[in-house]
């Protein structure tokens, strides 16, 4: 392992630029940033030999682009693209940056946003329940979100115009954009061809458990995997060979060194604690509206979990890879080229997948639970209590509010999210001492800004 060997001063360079591919896996001239780029190139050799020893990982580096190539173990619906304003993105979404991806591919050096729209939407005729129709303003809207997400990446450059104004006016608006083939060409690196492939499963990697560890190495590679991969990992989660290798110090030792990460460890398992903001995708605790509700709400929980008087009720956590695969397998092509993809799952069949999960799963460990009643009541009185100091769009929308903050809670693997409540998990314990003081705004405040939306916290630790 190459980081044992470089020197002290020179070993934060190379862990921030570990942090850097391990958080993007795509890294260009301009994504995530400028330096960026500079920084992995320096440590190519080193990154490229810790990154297989260590996951797996194949690391491909050129003058333009740094692309690591991961192992997907299982399946996660924690990590969807985002639009530049940070909203998940819907199956059209998904949908027209694949389709914009094909189209980018056998384009020259530049191409317009009317043209890219053109062609997209001739790929969308050949496709049952999915359409571009360049006069529909919410279809507009979709596709230049997939742009604007390629455009965050380096693929497209704009050259001309604004996009902005073809969502707004196609007639009147246009944009003009230089492509960058390395970049296009790196994006989209599937491990296997997907037309062959009849299962999402095809994508995760061949197992490996019946090798011997010794040889493959591959169980300490899983553990290692899921360390940088998942906010906290509970050994309840892993295999029943992985679970030991979880528990030696080498396996920690090794990904804290290479990353610069701080592990918490406890008897349910192990977290990695980012306090350079580097490597995780969400800073919790963090700013803004919903970080601050969702740790008052941390408080809450945590008050009605620790009260012996009335002890909550406990139920086991279900699995739910099964649903999640097979809502992703009822969009895979049996007589066209993609099955509808318009429409997500009826909640009748994501509630019968849902259900097929936990009926399959093996009695274990129990987490105390929370009602969805009590979530919602407890999100009210905080909105009550607090929301003059709440962005303005979440002080009307309290339930919108309540979903997308225990969104945020079980992202970060604080609590499961079930039909009728939550249940919450052990890493939720260590934000119970949060203390949290809200700033009032003064009377000759006209303004505020987007960080005074929100009273301040603070805890004793950094997030997750």
């Amino acid at each position: 392992m190459h980081a044992r060997r470089i020197d002290a001063l020179a070993l934060d360079n190379y862990q921030r630029a570990a942090r850097v591919i391990l958080a993007n896996h795509l890294v260009t001239r301009t994504y995530p940033d400028r330096i960026a780029l500079p920084l992995i190139r320096r440590w190519a050799t080193e990154l490229r030999e810790d990154l297989a020893e260590l996951f797996g990982y194949r690391l491909e580096v050129t003058e333009t682009t740094a692309r690591v190539y991961p192992v997907i173990d299982r399946l996660d619906g924690g990590k969807p693209a985002r639009t530049v304003n940070d909203r998940v993105f819907d199956r059209r979404r998904y949908a027209y940056l694949a389709l914009a991806l094909a189209a980018l591919g056998r384009a020259g050096d530049q191409i317009t946003l009317s043209e890219l729209a053109d062609q997209v939407a001739a790929y969308t005729a050949r496709i049952d329940g999915l359409e571009l129709a360049p006069d529909r303003a919410a279809d507009r809207d979709a596709f230049v979100d997939a742009v604007g997400w390629l455009v965050a990446r380096g693929a497209l450059a704009l050259a001309d115009g604004d996009a902005g104004g073809w969502a707004a006016d196609p007639e009147a608006g246009e944009a003009l954009y230089d492509i960058d083939r390395p970049v296009v060409f790196a994006l989209f690196r599937p491990p296997r061809a997907l037309q062959h492939l009849h299962s999402v499963r095809g994508l995760l990697v061949e197992d490996s458990a019946g090798q011997p560890a010794a040889q493959s190495g591959e169980v300490a590679r899983r553990v290692r995997r899921a360390l940088v991969e998942r906010p906290v990992v509970y050994a309840e989660d892993l295999a029943p060979e992985e679970r030991p290798v979880l528990a030696q110090d080498r396996t920690i030792a090794d990904v804290e060194l290479f990353t610069g990460l701080r592990a918490e460890r406890r008897a349910e398992g192990v977290t990695l604690i980012d306090t350079s903001g580097r490597l995780s995708d969400v800073r919790f605790p963090g700013t803004g509206t919903l970080a601050q509700v969702a740790l008052l709400l941390v408080g809450e929980i945590a008050d009605v979990v620790l009260d012996i008087d009335h002890p909550l009720p406990r139920r086991p956590r279900p699995t739910d890879d099964g649903a999640l695969a097979g809502q992703l397998d009822d969009a895979i092509p049996e007589s066209t080229l993609f099955a509808p993809m318009a429409d997500p799952p009826s909640a009748e069949t994501a509630a019968g997948e849902a259900d097929s999960a936990e009926d399959e799963t093996e009695p274990g460990a129990t987490y105390p639970f929370v009602a969805a009643d009590w979530v919602r009541a407890t999100v009210q009185a905080l909105t009550d209590r607090y929301g003059v100091t709440f962005a303005a769009q979440w002080q009307a929308d309290v339930p919108g509010l309540t979903a997308q903050v225990t969104a945020l809670l079980a992202r970060l693997r604080l609590v499961h999210v079930l039909e009728d409540g939550l249940l919450v998990l052990p890493a939720l314990a260590r934000y119970r001492g949060a203390v949290v003081t809200v700033r009032t705004k003064r009377a000759a405040e006209l303004f505020v800004t987007a960080a005074d939306t929100v009273g301040a916290a603070r805890t004793g630790t950094e997030g997750i």
